[in-house]
């Protein structure tokens, strides 16, 4: 589902505030996408400019994140594991509730800025819609295990768009495929009509980024967003 993580925390802090008001409080910003949209390298870039202008940031990624999380995310990308919808879901959101209690919140209640690979949209767009087909029963079992189980949610989300089939032929040009990213296109034409309903939903928090073109024109809409949204001069 994505590159191996890469947990930073920079070492830059930054003497002015990054947050009007609650300079003590961290940001939380996602990042989601079907496969192949180029999420790690946008990451990345963010992550550095974060860096340039002077703000403290954890880099982190779902399924995993800290120790519990990732021993979970590799019987979840095993292609041989082999476990039902119920199964595969209770394991994302114990693999978050550790995520969140070990990792995300305290970095926030330290001021650090927390940038996540995928996080509960990736889970309805991937089990609701993907497995789903946006089953009204299978979305409500999700809505209620984040109600439950996600006290903090991201104040800002990225979702990389791109046709399903250009990312998948990205995808392809990797490493052998994970048991998610086997799956068939139709499964990724579910997961990216879940994404777009999500952002119809919840179009403060979802920006659609248009992921198409060079890595630097991505990463340059990214950044135009994040300053204008998190109010970053």
């Amino acid at each position: 589902m994505s590159a191996p993580m890469q947990d930073h925390l920079s070492q830059t802090t930054s003497s002015k505030e990054t947050h009007d008001t609650m300079p003590n409080q961290g940001r939380f910003i996602s990042f989601e996408g079907t496969e192949g949209v180029g999420k790690t390298t946008a990451i990345e870039q963010l992550c550095l400019r974060l860096e340039d202008s002077g703000i403290q940031y954890l880099r982190t990624r779902e399924p995993g994140g800290s120790p519990f999380a990732e021993r979970l995310r590799e019987i979840l990308l095993d292609p041989t594991t082999d476990i039902n919808d119920d199964t595969e879901l209770l394991l994302l959101f114990a693999a978050r509730c550790d995520h969140l209690q070990q990792v995300i919140i305290p970095a926030l209640q330290g001021g650090t800025w927390v940038i996540c690979d995928r996080f509960t949209d990736s889970t309805i767009a991937y089990q609701g819609f993907g497995r789903a087909h946006g089953d009204e029963a299978v979305r409500a079992k999700i809505d209620a295990l984040i109600e439950q189980f996600v006290p903090q949610l991201p104040e800002l989300t990225l979702w990389l768009d791109l046709p399903v089939l250009e990312g998948m032929a990205r995808a392809n040009k990797r490493s052998a495929a994970d048991r998610f990213e086997q799956q068939a296109t139709e499964f990724f034409t579910w997961v990216h009509k879940g994404f777009g309903a999500l952002a119809t939903q919840y179009p403060e928090r979802i920006q659609r980024i248009d992921a198409s073109g060079t890595a630097d024109e991505v990463g340059a809409r990214i950044w135009s967003t994040v300053q204008d949204k998190l109010d970053i001069k």
